[in-house]
């Protein structure tokens, strides 16, 4: 069997540019999700699910996805910031239950530019903006 063969599926270049914002968050939204959970448990090992979950929504919620994005702005590179404002500035017919519009624009901004980072096999950007998230989040 080929090794990763779900996360290697060839993406052209050009198919990558062409993905819907809201594919991209939906893809990262899970990726991010993940990042968290297993920073959590390597953190917490010994925590029951319950309150990793508890303390998972801290970092995965709409207003501290906004704060993090608000923050990593300055260092995303033009291409970055061309994914987070077409995830940002999508139109969507959801709207979030508890964040406000903005937030939720934002974190859904957040949220496509992980998944473009994913699927463009960028794992080291990918891991550096993700730990950068979990510490502006944390600076609270």
């Amino acid at each position: 069997m080929e090794e990763n063969i779900i996360k290697y599926a060839n993406i052209t270049r050009s198919e990558l540019e062409r993905i819907s914002p809201l594919t991209l968050a939906y893809l990262g939204d899970t990726v991010y999700e993940s990042f968290i959970r297993e920073y959590l448990i390597r953190k917490n090992i010994f925590l029951k699910i319950n309150d990793l979950h508890k303390q998972a929504i801290k970092y995965v919620n709409a207003k501290a996805q906004s704060k993090a994005i608000k923050s990593l702005e300055e260092i995303l590179t033009e291409e970055e910031m061309r994914v987070f404002k077409r995830g940002r500035n999508h139109k969507k017919n959801t709207s979030a239950k508890n964040a406000s519009v903005i937030d939720y624009r934002h974190a859904t901004g957040f949220e496509a530019l992980i998944g473009f980072l994913y699927l463009k096999d960028e794992d080291e950007r990918l891991e550096y903006i993700v730990k950068k998230s979990i510490e502006i989040i944390e600076s609270e």
